[in-house]
């Protein structure tokens, strides 16, 4: 029912393979597009959306003193605390 497919990765520009079983997967899900990137750059969006490859910033906890990372940029207006101090201003 189902024939592999050829189909162009939208970040990288690489064709790839759609094969019968993955379009099976997807209408057995319920899925109604195709995949738009290959499976490399499918991981490295995965990857970076659950923060594997987060760029972390230099901070200094306005609580405690001590020197921190954090995912974000500090700002002066702003106080960045470190774990311990975050966890005891969020109670």
């Amino acid at each position: 029912m189902y024939e592999d497919k050829t189909l162009v990765c939208r970040d990288c520009g690489k064709e790839f393979v759609f094969t019968a079983g993955e379009q099976a997967f997807y209408a057995e899900k319920g899925f109604q597009n195709e995949p738009t990137r290959c499976k490399d750059c499918r991981n490295a969006r995965k990857a970076s959306r659950n923060g594997e490859a987060r760029e972390m910033h230099d901070a200094i906890c306005a609580e405690c003193g001590r020197p921190t990372r954090v995912p974000f940029v500090p700002k002066n207006d702003r106080p960045i605390y470190c774990s311990e101090c975050f966890a005891a201003h969020r109670q």
